[in-house]
């Protein structure tokens, strides 16, 4: 019951965030796709699993454990944390530090989690910055660039 109201609420969400991403647009013409294209496509992709879950066959599920929500409640938390510290400790560590809770939120082991974690900031900077040529922020590290 409570999934079903949760996604049927998140889908209504989702329509209205497609609405607000449609209006999208760049000064110029510096992506043959426009702006728009990644958060509709991401949308589209939370929308079709919400879709399934309001939807699919079977018996509702039962409330969550108390230890599933305080996971939940921490996986938000961790999030917001990456919003927030994104720009200050640049896309690097935010994202190595993520990673590495959100790793150990999923009852993964210190060590795996911490390179894991390194690996993800380092690879996915590399690929923005270098491959798709989409600056991100580097925070702390801007010293060591500059000199």
């Amino acid at each position: 019951m409570y999934v079903r109201l949760f996604a049927a609420i998140w889908l209504l969400f989702c329509a209205c965030l497609a609405v607000i991403a449609w209006g999208f647009q760049a000064p110029f013409a510096y992506d043959p796709v426009g702006p728009r294209a990644y958060p509709l496509l991401l949308l589209a992709l939370m929308a079709a699993g919400s879709a399934w879950l309001v939807f699919k066959p079977g018996e509702a599920v039962e409330m969550l454990s108390r230890r599933a929500l305080q996971r939940a409640g921490l996986c938000i938390l961790t999030l917001l944390a990456y919003a927030v510290l994104f720009e200050p400790l640049g896309f690097i560590l935010s994202t190595a530090l993520a990673t590495f809770v959100l790793g150990l939120l999923f009852t993964g082991r210190v060590l795996p989690c911490l390179v894991s974690g390194v690996l993800m900031g380092v690879l996915l900077y590399a690929l923005f910055d270098y491959a798709l040529d989409v600056p991100l922020p580097l925070g702390v590290f801007e010293a060591l660039v500059e000199s």
